[in-house]
C-alpha cells in the first residue's frame, strides 16, 4: 500500500534538487502522512491521513 492520504489523496510530489552550480537532479517530496485509527461507517480501521486533514478534523479518530 502506498503512502497516500485516504481523505484528500495527497501523496508524493516530484521536483528538482538544485545545487549551488545550478545543476538539477530529480528528487521526490513525501507528504506528511501518518497512520491513524479512523472510525468509518462505525468500523475502526487504520488508514494513512495527512497532517492537514488531521488538523482540520476531516476525519473521526478512534
Amino acid at each position: 500500500m502506498s503512502r497516500v492520504c485516504s481523505v484528500c489523496g495527497k501523496g508524493k510530489l516530484s521536483g528538482n534538487l538544485v545545487s549551488h552550480s545550478n545543476r538539477k537532479t530529480p528528487r521526490s517530496y513525501s507528504a506528511n502522512v501518518q497512520k491513524v485509527k479512523v472510525v468509518k461507517d462505525g468500523v475502526v480501521t487504520k488508514q494513512y491521513v495527512c497532517a492537514r486533514c488531521l488538523k482540520s478534523n476531516s476525519i473521526e479518530r478512534a
